[in-house]
């Protein structure tokens, strides 16, 4: 064990900081890890607007954007999404692990955010405090805890993880390859018929736009 430097959040600080503050002013590269993505609004040249608009005018300056998510994202979420050519054609790559349920923002690899809140409005977005969710979380510029951060997103990301998932069979879209079959043992007694594993909708950018 070792001491680290960090600030503890609460929230609407965790707004302010988070996304007011370093979100909005990443100069190289977002992350962002959550469990739910719902549309949640912010604050930008003085209104209140959805978060893609602020993604959008990231992309816009060529910072690169990953959002990784366990749930579809909501309905208004993709609507307004699909309303931006440049996400869509890649200004923000999404994919989604169904065990993702860490949250966390890393911007231009050299801050992070980690803690229990969500990408919606009663996580980070601008609620009033009496309609927040009780959120907690720490931000630092710790590299230890940066790097960590790091390999565990990049290990999801890059599809690192799947080979050894006990719950593919109900991904909506594994990343990695599948795992090589075991060889078939013959037997005199007939195997029994399983049904097939429910698969959920694969969320492909096709799926976004429903």
């Amino acid at each position: 064990m070792r001491p680290i430097q960090a600030e503890l959040l609460s929230g609407s600080a965790l707004y302010r900081e988070v996304v007011l503050e370093k979100l909005v002013n990443a100069r190289e590269s977002v992350w962002l890890a959550t469990a739910n993505v719902k549309a949640m609004y912010v604050e930008s040249k003085g209104r209140f607007v959805p978060l893609v608009e602020v993604l959008d005018a990231l992309a816009a300056r060529g910072v690169s954007l990953r959002l990784l998510h366990a749930e579809l994202p909501s309905r208004p979420f993709r609507a307004a999404f699909d309303a931006r050519a440049r996400l869509v054609s890649g200004g923000l790559e999404l994919k989604v692990c169904p065990r993702v349920h860490f949250k966390a923002v890393l911007v231009d690899g050299a801050w992070v955010y980690l803690g229990s809140a969500n990408l919606t409005g009663a996580g980070l977005g601008a609620k009033a405090d009496g309609a927040r969710n009780f959120e907690l979380g720490f931000a630092t510029e710790d590299f230890d805890v940066i790097d960590r951060v790091t390999a565990l997103y990049e290990a999801v990301w890059s599809g690192a993880e799947c080979r050894g998932c006990r719950l593919r069979s109900v991904c909506p879209d594994p990343i990695g390859p599948l795992p090589a079959r075991p060889p078939k043992v013959r037997s005199s007694r007939r195997a029994a018929r399983l049904g097939r594993a429910r698969r959920l909708e694969r969320p492909t950018l096709e799926s976004h736009r429903r």
